[in-house]
């Protein structure tokens, strides 16, 4: 930030707030402090080169990525496409949007004199130009537009045990689905199928209910026109179907895998996944802390009926508890909710309380209410010396929370009790994103004390500010109608907030400036409220920020950590390139890193996509540059602790998944769930690496209806034996000064068919392991197992002897298995498999080297400096008339994908075909910024 900053305060009349002025220039309107362009917007399909959207002439300020224009052109311009009333300028869309909260801000008295509504305009107009913040989706959809003025996205219903209230629940989740939003609800109410109905039957059960849902869900999906159907169903852990809640995604997910091995397209999206019941929904249990006791002290629990109360099953708390973390480690589901934990932090107790959530967990209140979500970009608040200027940080808070409650004055709602609740409670959803670059840009890993001491500040100190606005709020248009019912509660939370801010231990000036402004935030919003009372009962919570992450060019979204050193960049023009996070270099410069060796390291990354063994790079530093996935991915446990760290400083709670290894065990995800609870967590929700069929990268979707069927790979146990006489070689070779020898037999038509492997002496420990290896091997290659399979599951395995080699094409490995299966996939893998898995040649790398800086037209040149092509090219033409083209990546998730050799666990875009990536725990499209859940 560049801009003369005036840090006093926004301060009271009495009769509206008088705004002073925070990024803006008094006389100089925002628009005309920035250059703005010309563009073109063409996004296509790249599976079947179909044009998805084509809007040209756009304009939009010179420093937006390509990715943002194109994002906001599509989703969030109004009016048909090709027609005058077409929204064409960004200007049209802040000036639609900021005029409705100015308008409705005056009206309803929130503003002392004219000119302090003209620079709230100019301030919100100035953030939303320079991506400080973005407000949630449906504002950009709805806000300003003849559409109803819904600006919530994300909603809690209720059903209750009657037939009338279940078909509403269908009803009213349609509404919200069509309107592009999210709802939760709790289905706890509804008898089991173990009570009698009053007419002497036996109940069906919450869980077939369910069906009705999720059929109704799958259907809306398919014809909303803005993002897919988002929904979250809970169940309370003492419902007596709670273990058959528990296992319908997983039951479903075994079925999935019998029709896929059947030839069935149990694809996301395939033709055959709608056979597949349960999958439109998050589902989650309520555990309260009576049963989380039980598991630990392996006793009995009550299951109680829904109508009387009284216990009508005992089962055993640790065998239900396994079963919830089995359910999860097949399929990912049910995430858990502490229940007591929840309530605890409830403000409105009085009025009722919280059963349920959104359905990516973060909104946690009243059934029937909604909360409309804002989000701030905490890069724009880091100055050039690595600091983070929370007072800048601060004033921007106020702004934005100012704006969030002026939209509830105005805004429509999908059904008559929601907005009735909302108006009394007027909840909101403040967060941010960009957490994961701002500590990797100064210096801090992510699972480090320094990371989550800065983290919990920040978490703090947006809360403390935004409650201390809302309490100002309500010495000027009232507090919300709900709090004199609620007074004492209220007050409580507020003082169990500023009492968990006086807990953050700091570790460094930055935080601990961060920290001294929150306690200063929380002190004063305690005494403004103790004689206003209120405006809000919510005031924050931690979102995916999926397409508005996008929208502020966010290399890491909500909480989440980076997703990979390596990016996926949309170059102006067309095309697309591979560079290397902008955070790397920052992050170096922060640790004390001279240009020459932040260049040679950010090189190293662009090649390798991970720094282990980056040249001049110290192992201390490794952890800050740890991600959500690559060579090195942050341990779970890494996750659960930041979530706990932020979590006391967050009214709702955090959008999240706790990513696991496939090698990850039930019990790893039993502990999981338990130290959330442990750790105060409201939520949690753990995905564990290929745990689901439907999730990765498929070929060949959208053919032609007369096209060949798509052939189904079966392997099946018939060995195929090597001829009496075969061709082979024999390789010497040297790792780390221990020698060896790989003999490998092929077949007559070609083929890897066997491997042996001398090492060491004869009659040795080591010998002997490494025949048993080389026959295991051998075995395997004889039934059909690929050898890229092996090399994909050998390379990069780390063990000594390791280092230098005497082969030139692989000049270092990891281990001697590394050293092995590289060679084997050079001798006998095509070149196209090579290029996935990431194995060249040294001519090829050359090659590769010689092609990517070659002096081209239109280059550009700063984002060459730092990346290499994800397309290695061969430097000779009859090389590559001879070697196919490498499989392109369209997204970071892919690339991320030709860096590790295998597919990441990601759905594909319905719209533009792309893989998405993870945006806490819901999805998001890089290409066109659809996603799978609310933001």
């Amino acid at each position: 930030m560049t801009e003369t900053v005036d840090t006093s305060k926004s301060e009271l009349t009495g009769r509206g707030l008088t705004v002073r002025r925070v990024f803006t220039t008094e006389g100089v309107h925002p628009y005309d402090e920035v250059t703005w362009e010309q563009r073109d917007v063409v996004m296509t399909n790249w599976r079947d080169g179909s044009v998805n959207f084509e809007q040209r002439g756009v304009e939009f300020p010179s420093f937006w990525s390509v990715n943002a224009t194109n994002i906001v052109t599509s989703k969030y311009f109004r009016g048909a496409v090709g027609t005058p009333v077409r929204e064409h300028s960004l200007k049209q869309l802040i000036d639609r949007v900021v005029k409705t909260y100015v308008d409705a801000g005056t009206q309803h008295g929130y503003f002392a004199t004219p000119k302090d509504a003209e620079v709230f305009s100019h301030e919100l107009t100035w953030m939303l130009m320079r991506q400080v913040f973005s407000f949630n989706s449906p504002v950009w959809f709805n806000v300003g537009t003849s559409s109803p003025q819904q600006v919530s996205a994300c909603f809690i219903l209720a059903v209750d045990d009657t037939m009338d209230s279940i078909l509403n629940w269908y009803r009213e989740e349609g509404l919200i689905f069509k309107g592009g939003s999210g709802a939760g609800l709790n289905l706890s109410r509804i008898r089991s199928s173990k009570e009698l109905l009053s007419s002497g039957g036996t109940a069906s059960g919450p869980v077939s209910f369910m069906r009705g849902a999720d059929a109704s869900a799958g259907t809306i999906k398919s014809g909303g026109a803005t993002r897919r159907a988002a929904k979250m169903v809970v169940l309370d852990v003492d419902h007596p179907d709670v273990e058959e809640f528990i296992e319908t995604k997983a039951k479903e997910e075994r079925k999935i895998r019998v029709l896929r091995d059947a030839g069935f397209d149990m694809d996301l999206g395939g033709a055959d996944i709608t056979s597949v019941q349960y999958q439109n929904a998050n589902n989650s249990i309520r555990v309260s802390d009576e049963f989380m006791h039980a598991v630990e002290a392996g006793n009995e629990f009550g299951l109680r009926a829904r109508i009387t109360g009284e216990v009508i099953e005992r089962i055993d708390a640790k065998s239900l508890f396994r079963k919830m973390a089995q359910a999860a480690w097949e399929c990912a589901d049910p995430g858990v909710q502490y229940d007591d934990t929840i309530n605890d932090w409830h403000t409105c107790p009085e009025s009722g309380r919280i059963t349920a959530s959104n359905p990516c967990s973060e909104y946690l209140h009243l059934d029937n209410s909604s909360c409309n979500l804002a989000s701030l970009n905490l890069m724009k608040f880091l100055r050039e010396d690595g600091t983070f200027d929370a007072e800048l940080f601060s004033r921007a808070v106020e702004l934005v929370i100012t704006a969030m409650d002026i939209s509830i004055c105005f805004a429509d709602f999908p059904t008559e009790p929601i907005g009735e609740t909302t108006r009394k409670f007027r909840q909101l959803g403040i967060g941010y994103a960009n957490l994961g670059a701002l500590l990797m840009a100064t210096g801090h890993a992510y699972d480090s004390e320094g990371g989550r001491a800065l983290a919990a500040g920040i978490s703090s100190l947006m809360t403390g500010t935004a409650y201390r606005r809302s309490a100002e709020l309500a010495g000027v248009v009232g507090a919300y109608k709900g709090y004199a019912r609620n007074a004492e509660a209220h007050q409580r939370v507020m003082r169990k907030h500023a009492a968990a801010n006086d807990l953050i231990r700091t570790y460094h000036h930055n935080d601990a400036a961060v920290h001294r402004l929150a306690t200063q935030e929380w002190q004063r919003g305690m005494q403004i409220g103790m004689a206003n009372g209120w405006r809000n009962a919510q005031a924050s919570v931690i979102a995916p920020t999926g397409t508005i992450g996008l929208m502020m060019d966010c290399d890491t979204t909500g909480i989440e950590p980076d997703l990979a050193l390596v990016k996926f960049k949309k170059l102006v023009g067309g095309g697309s390139m591979q560079i290397v996070n902008q955070t790397v270099p920052r992050a170096l410069k922060a640790l004390g890193y001279q240009d020459e060796q932040i260049e040679a390291i950010v090189e190293y990354v662009a090649e390798h996509g991970h720094v282990v063994d980056a040249p001049g790079l110290r192992r201390e530093h490794y952890e800050v540059f740890d991600c959500a996935m690559g060579e090195r991915s942050i341990a779970p446990m890494g996750h659960v602790r930041m979530m706990a760290a932020v979590q006391p400083f967050v009214s709702g709670a955090i959008s999240k998944t706790v990513n696991m290894p496939e090698s990850a065990t039930i019990e790893d995800v039993e502990q999981i769930y338990y130290e959330g609870w442990k750790l105060g967590l409201k939520a949690l929700a753990i995905y564990r690496d290929n745990c689901k069929v439907g999730q990765p990268l498929s070929a060949g979707k959208g053919t032609k209806k007369d096209a060949e069927p798509e052939k189904v790979i079966e392997y099946r146990p018939v060995r195929k034996r090597l001829p009496k006489k075969r061709p082979s070689q024999t390789v010497s070779f040297t790792v780390g000064g221990a020698e060896g020898y790989l003999h490998a037999g092929s077949y007559p038509d070609d083929g890897l068919g066997e491997i042996f492997v001398k090492l060491g002496k004869q009659g040795s420990t080591l010998a002997g392991v490494m025949d048993a290896f080389s026959m295991s091997i051998s075995v395997g290659l004889q039934y059909g197992i690929p050898l890229e399979f092996y090399v994909s599951k050998f390379q990069n395995l780390r063990f000594e002897p390791a280092g230098m080699t005497d082969d030139p094409d692989v000049r270092i490995a990891t281990s001697v298995l590394d050293y092995l299966f590289r060679r084997l996939a050079l001798d006998y893998l095509p070149y196209e498999k090579r290029a996935q898995l990431g194995v060249f040649t040294a001519d090829e790398r050359a090659a590769q080297v010689n092609a990517d800086y070659a002096s081209a037209p239109d280059v550009d040149l700063e984002g060459l400096r730092t990346s290499v092509d994800a397309t290695p090219r061969p430097a000779v033409e009859e090389s590559a008339q001879s070697k196919p083209e490498l499989t392109e990546a369209h997204s970071s998730t892919e690339l991320l994908e030709l860096h590790l050799g295998k597919a990441a666990d990601a759905p594909l875009c319905m719209t533009c075909g792309t893989k998405m990536r993870p945006a806490g725990s819901c999805y998001v499209c890089e290409g066109c910024g659809s996603t799978s859940g609310c933001s």
